[in-house]
């Protein structure tokens, strides 16, 4: 960090960190998201109380950003980032949006259990502290059911999709040989060893008691669920809503659903060609077929899956090193095979003193033993460098130019995941996917990623679907028959995935559209700089404004490129 980019602390900054003081006292998950100490034995005040004094911050906070003065340009994104982040929080509790949120991923069911992934281990008394989080979940868990019926008795329901994935993962989570059994089997301390007597047994207690506590969950849903609408479309004024949170922009929706189908079909036109390359004449799936059982691309057994993920993690960070800029923290970063069984792989970030190193998880699904590298390379850049790991890393990493806030808390997923699928694209630019089967798996992706923004915009929002089903009315039939056409995944996943699409609205979209933005940033930067452009200095510049909304990310590297 150079010494030019110092700056004293200001009245925004101070309003900032205040903030985010708060807001992690009210949201002790959140805290632990973040590394930053203090808050892991309790978890968050889930009741509708809990989400009237959330909102009450919001409130207080954007009324002192109203008699604040920004001195520097760093305080004007500030102040234009916070504004809108707050201020649009304000308007989906206003709507009743947060109260009564339930899906398959991301609603307070699933938040509550996953904090405990990257709670530490090494010591008893991590595992004291953990026991003693964990006593808390019954309470939580009861408080979430609190706001689910008070949504409801506002005719405030979800989906009666999500209600019924949600009590078959309470199953799940507390089987036999489910997450809960698993955890106890698993608590040793880092160098192996037992957990000491009193740990080990306040451990087993409050884990009995949490797993228990789902288990009520589910019983205690199911009115709910039976109240709960059969459609799964929120309709056309709830999505913007939803939209805007995870763009921080706002899109026209009818030209977006139209460039989606545009955009899906000029990908598979690529996939396409790239399997002419393994066989004249063959389909996609059938070069798919071929690269599934080609040993140069497999893997067998989650040890070498982990061992591959950390390898090609620490290489790509040499690779990226000549055209971007990465600090020397960040240049760390771990993977791992995550305790859950759902599927996926997904980004945790490092605390802010780094302590904690940024990683990369991959959960995956029971009993799946055999991994194709050709589909997952892409994947590890998305999340690691120059992806996820680069841009959140970065950012942290600016504390000399930018308040806590900035760094830790001002996450916007069109922004952040619009990076990631640019950041694939740009190792493609690079020649790093020019082998076929990584070209395919680069393009499978992206093929899965274009259709969910026609799928989720067009049911959600009500739109005619695409010919290629039959047009007319989206059915959950439909939109299945859509999804697998153009995804290239195990069954089980992809119904997973749809699930996920029904029932978090405007998530799924963000990356394809983010990653729209993103190019048409570079694009405009490009051009309005001419010959003077760099594109190394454009990722820096953009990189350090930190994770806004893509409007204010919009103005900031503009308004910079102008000065």
């Amino acid at each position: 960090m150079t010494q030019e980019q110092s700056r004293p602390q200001t009245d925004i900054d101070r309003i900032a960190e205040a903030h985010l003081d708060r807001e992690v006292a009210l949201s002790p998950i959140t805290a632990t998201y973040l590394g930053l100490p203090g808050h892991e034995s309790d978890l968050d005040d889930l009741s509708p109380a809990g989400y009237a004094a959330a909102s009450a911050l919001r409130q207080e906070t954007l009324a002192a950003l109203e008699q604040a003065t920004p001195v520097d340009d760093v305080d004007r994104v500030t102040l234009e980032a916070m504004r809108e982040r707050l201020g649009l929080a304000e308007e989906i509790h206003a709507a009743g949006l947060d109260l009564q949120e339930i899906n398959v991923i991301a609603s307070p069911m699933q938040s509550v259990r996953d904090v405990f992934d990257i709670m530490a281990t090494a010591t008893a008394d991590d595992w004291a502290t953990i026991a003693t989080r964990m006593g808390k979940v019954p309470l939580a868990l009861e408080q979430w059911t609190q706001s689910l019926t008070a949504a409801a008795a506002k005719g405030r329901i979800a989906p009666l999709r999500q209600y019924e994935r949600c009590i078959e993962q309470c199953a799940d989570l507390t089987a036999p040989d489910g997450y809960f059994a698993g955890l106890l089997t698993g608590a040793t301390l880092d160098d192996g060893a037992p957990l000491p007597q009193a740990v080990a047994s306040d451990l087993r207690q409050s884990v009995e008691a949490a797993a228990s506590a789902y288990r009520d969950l589910a019983v205690r849903l199911e009115p709910l669920r039976d109240r709960a609408p059969e459609r799964d479309a929120c309709g056309r004024e709830s999505y913007q809503l939803h939209s805007r949170a995870f763009l921080g922009a706002t899109i026209d929706l009818e030209e977006t659903y139209a460039w989606g189908q545009e955009e899906l079909a000029r990908i598979t036109a690529q996939m396409e060609s790239v399997a002419e390359e393994f066989r004249p004449g063959a389909s996609v799936k059938e070069a798919i077929a071929l690269l599934d059982a080609d040993e140069r691309y497999q893997l067998h057994g989650t040890d070498a899956l982990r061992e591959w993920m950390q390898r090609t993690a620490d290489e790509a960070i040499e690779l990226v090193a000549p055209h971007m800029d990465i600090p020397e923290p960040v240049r760390t970063i771990e993977c791992l095979i995550a305790p859950t069984e759902t599927g996926g792989i997904y980004y945790t970030g490092p605390s802010d003193d780094f302590s904690r190193p940024g990683r990369m998880w991959w959960s995956v699904p029971k009993g799946v033993t055999e991994f194709g590298t050709w589909r997952e390379l892409t994947t590890v850049y998305h999340e690691g460098v120059p992806g996820h790991h680069l841009q959140v890393g970065q950012t942290i990493f600016r504390k000399e130019l930018l308040n806590r806030w900035r760094r830790l808390a001002s996450w916007t997923s069109g922004h952040g995941e619009g990076w990631a699928l640019y950041a694939e694209w740009f190792m493609a630019e690079l020649g790093h996917m020019d082998d076929p089967g990584n070209r395919m798996g680069l393009l499978d992706g992206q093929s899965l990623r274009a259709a969910r923004v026609v799928l989720d915009i067009g049911v959600h929002c009500g739109f005619e679907a695409p010919a290629e089903v039959g047009g007319g009315e989206w059915t959950y039939d439909k939109a299945w028959a859509f999804l697998s056409a153009h995804a290239n995944m195990d069954d089980g996943f992809l119904r997973f995935e749809l699930d996920r699409y029904l029932g978090w609205p405007g998530q799924a979209p963000s990356y394809k559209i983010g990653e729209r933005l993103w190019m048409q940033l570079r694009e405009e930067t490009a051009r309005r700089e001419g010959e003077d452009f760099d594109l190394t200095a454009f990722h820096r510049r953009a990189l350090d404004i930190g994770s806004v909304g893509l409007d204010t990310l919009r103005s900031a590297v503009l308004g910079s490129a102008q000065s």
